[in-house]
């Protein structure tokens, strides 16, 4: 049960880190359509989330705060490279890169919580699919 936790506490953190990074942007986003897919994909971020607090409370658990480090960092890079390139091609790629990031962290724990239960880990591989899709989705703004 130990690693249904902790796995269901990673992904809540890279939800929160997703929607921090959508909310950092998405009033610098110029075009229209990608302004519309940032507002969607939080939507899919937030139901996940949903989903996921529905999970750990379950076991009478909360979610995990983005580390704020990382969270201090991600917000001081993001200002530093929108300021010096206020194009959508800027945010697009500020998002893409924390989606990959993302995917990368979200299979690591993945691999390391092997004994979490399916539920959680179908959890997980949903968020994965989810910043796949987005990645794909924001290739043509790069």
């Amino acid at each position: 049960m130990s690693d249904t936790i902790e796995l269901l506490k990673e992904c809540d953190a890279g939800i929160k880190m997703g929607i921090e990074a959508i909310d950092e942007v998405i009033e610098k986003v110029q075009d229209t359509e990608f302004r519309a897919k940032l507002v969607n994909y939080k939507k899919d971020y937030n139901f996940l989330q949903d989903e996921i607090a529905k999970m750990l409370d379950k076991y009478d658990k909360e979610g995990k705060d983005i580390n704020p480090i990382a969270k201090g960092m991600s917000k001081m890079m993001t200002g530093m490279k929108v300021a010096f390139n206020n194009k959508d091609s800027t945010i697009a790629d500020i998002i893409f890169d924390g989606c990959n990031m993302g995917v990368k962290s979200i299979n690591k724990y993945l691999n390391q919580y092997t004994g979490a239960y399916d539920d959680a880990k179908e959890l997980c591989k949903k968020l994965i699919r989810l910043m796949d899709r987005q990645q794909t989705d924001i290739r043509k703004y790069l």
